[in-house]
């Protein structure tokens, strides 16, 4: 069988067509090098350099198979660079998903610090909701994903990717869009557009305990899951809403954002999770670039 060794030999003399030469180029004597082509000789069953004592010339066979051992020793040298980029985190695929509401600032300065610090990695992107996204990481279909907490369940690790605060979003001929900041207490019995229990759990609970907390009930008129669908109905002036500031960068026309002042500071967040022991290379430096990002 051909081994790589042989086809390095063979090449070295063919571009040399010097036996002395192209033993010094790889660092060995002539006898051995005599020795490997002569194996290659006989495994392809052909002869591949005409010798004399004062020249070396390629025969017909060797000219055509000179460019194939080259290109099987390009294709060796690539494999093995490939491989320990892949290895070292730095080459490869990484499939992440991402949840709607992280697509709209979030996960665009991710792409692109990603990019800037790892050039030679491809993202596969997924959007899913939270639960879609654990079973695609249980299962392996992706590597990691940005979900919403709590990540509760056995086989995930986490940790936390973004914190953001939450902003009201008002129709803008509302009377509330004359001040600078609203509170919860503004809200109550307002008509306001909420989020499904079950679709958008997260944000469904997130706002329940503020409510709650605050002795506030707003009038819902609409359970939505997706919060371009609510922003939609505030635009129309069917009611108020709460979403995470990122959501101004859709820039609806007919709505104005303000801040929501709290007590207590109740952010928005979005955690980075893989399953526990994964063994995908890329996850580190991913998680490094996480920290790394501004908020």
């Amino acid at each position: 069988m051909l081994d790589f060794g042989q086809l390095r030999c063979f090449a070295a003399v063919a571009e040399e067509l010097h036996f002395g030469r192209a033993a010094a180029r790889l660092n060995m004597t002539q006898p051995p090098l005599s020795r490997q082509i002569q194996v290659l000789e006989r495994v392809l069953d052909v002869q591949l350099l005409d010798r004399t004592s004062r020249s070396v010339r390629l025969t017909a066979a060797g000219r055509s198979f000179l460019p194939e051992a080259l290109r099987i020793l390009r294709l060796a040298e690539t494999a093995t660079y490939v491989t320990r980029q892949v290895a070292a985190g730095r080459a490869g695929v990484l499939k992440l998903g991402f949840t709607a509401a992280s697509a709209y600032d979030f996960l665009p300065r991710l792409v692109i610090a990603c990019r800037n610090a790892m050039p030679d990695v491809t993202l596969s992107l997924r959007e899913l909701v939270t639960k879609d996204q654990v079973e695609a990481i249980l299962s392996g279909q992706i590597d990691a994903g940005l979900i919403r907490p709590p990540v509760s369940h056995a086989e995930l690790d986490s940790e936390r990717a973004l914190a953001e605060p939450l902003v009201a979003a008002l129709p803008a001929d509302h009377p509330l869009v004359g001040r600078e900041a609203i509170t919860l207490r503004d809200l109550h019995g307002e008509p306001f557009i909420a989020y499904a229990s079950h679709e958008a759990s997260y944000f469904h609970h997130l706002l329940d305990s503020l409510f709650v907390g605050a002795g506030v009930q707003p009038r819902i008129l609409q359970q939505l899951t997706q919060i371009h669908s609510i922003l939609a109905l505030v635009r129309a002036g069917i009611g108020l809403a709460l979403v995470p500031a990122a959501a101004e960068r859709l820039r609806f026309e007919g709505i104005v954002f303000r801040p929501l002042a709290l007590a207590q500071p109740q952010p928005a967040e979005l955690h980075l999770a893989w399953r526990r022991g994964s063994d995908v290379p890329l996850l580190t430096p991913l998680r490094a670039i996480l920290r790394e990002m501004p908020a």
